[in-house]
């Protein structure tokens, strides 16, 4: 079969097969009557041979050794190859994550194109400053990235630098609340608590409707966070978080101050009391928890907690008695 032929049926190109001829990859080994080169059989199988190594990522080099040395092993290199690929793949990933976020952005013109570039390069910049610098800068740019700013924000580990970035993600009017979402879903519990912390400094009613369905978050860290920044908004939802923060001692002190907070509301004062009253009431309370729960008594206002609290100073436990006692005394005086 003569060149023409070989590339029509191939579909490799008479320049490609040429070239395999050159490199001695390939060589016709027979000839025509008018004294044309041939391709035999075995020529053409050969070819094949060469593009399926072809595709697998093989340079010509390495396809002419895998076929051409017999002690030639392939699992070296094709785990090779593996390796490539997948640092091929996550580069090319890393690409495109870029040019949504600068599409995302509507760019008018190359020089919207070059700063939000410019930004995406210090987001990622191994300098904490000039991340950080980035991250301020891009609050209140109409080319703001806020992919790439979620992004930053679910990864960074540098505590200005997150805050930061946060900051900036809450002046974005709630953009990136959907990709916040996602993170709250992530399998890393590190990726979790960044992306709640974000949520919660964002003020918009979102965000506020996304932390109130955290409550129910299997993830402590997430449920909690989401209840101390509910419960610095006012949203009653959260007091039963809040109880069982106090009740196991995570973050109790802060999460006693927003109980505080929420009881300057009469009627939530009392349901606060009764549900800290409960607590201590059904017993699985231990000695510990039974003094914080007291301390956060002691911040409620109203007649549920006032009478709680002189039932307290009668308890069996010293330390739960006297400080019963002496926050009774104080409301008295007060």
């Amino acid at each position: 079969m003569l060149i023409g032929e070989v590339a029509r049926r191939s579909g490799v190109s008479a320049r490609m097969l040429r070239h395999y001829d050159s490199l001695g990859l390939v060589r016709p080994t027979g000839r025509s009557h008018a004294g044309y080169r041939e391709y035999s059989g075995e020529d053409i199988r050969r070819i094949f041979h060469i593009e399926s190594l072809r595709s697998l990522g093989l340079s010509l080099r390495e396809a002419g050794r895998a076929l051409d040395e017999p002690g030639f092993t392939p699992a070296a290199l094709v785990d090779d190859l593996i390796g490539q690929t997948r640092e091929r793949i996550a580069k090319e990933t890393e690409l495109l994550a870029r040019l949504r976020s600068i599409d995302a952005t509507e760019p008018a013109g190359w020089e919207d194109v070059l700063r939000v570039v410019a930004l995406l390069h210090a987001l990622g910049s191994e300098s904490a400053g000039k991340r950080q610098r980035a991250a301020l800068s891009s609050a209140g740019e109409a080319q703001m990235p806020v992919e790439a700013l979620v992004e930053a924000a679910l990864s960074e580990t540098d505590p200005n630098v997150a805050g930061a970035l946060r900051w900036a993600l809450a002046q974005s009017g709630g953009r990136g609340l959907a990709l916040l979402a996602e993170g709250l879903g992530s399998p890393a519990g590190a990726v979790r608590e960044r992306a709640v912390r974000a949520v919660a400094e964002m003020p918009d009613e979102a965000a506020t409707a996304l932390l109130r369905e955290s409550l129910a978050s299997p993830d402590p860290v997430v449920r909690n966070c989401a209840a101390l920044a509910l419960g610095a908004r006012g949203v009653a939802d959260a007091i039963p978080a809040l109880v069982d923060m106090v009740v196991e001692e995570a973050n109790d002190v802060d999460a006693a101050d927003a109980l505080g907070a929420l009881a300057s509301d009469p009627v939530l004062a009392d349901r606060i009391a009764m549900r800290l009253v409960d607590c201590l009431a059904d017993g699985t309370a231990g000695v510990s928890a039974r003094r914080r729960l007291t301390q956060a008594l002691g911040d409620i206002p109203g007649i549920t907690a006032s009478g709680a609290l002189a039932d307290l100073s009668n308890d069996q436990d010293p330390a739960v008695a006297l400080t019963a006692k002496y926050l009774s005394q104080l409301r008295a005086a007060g």
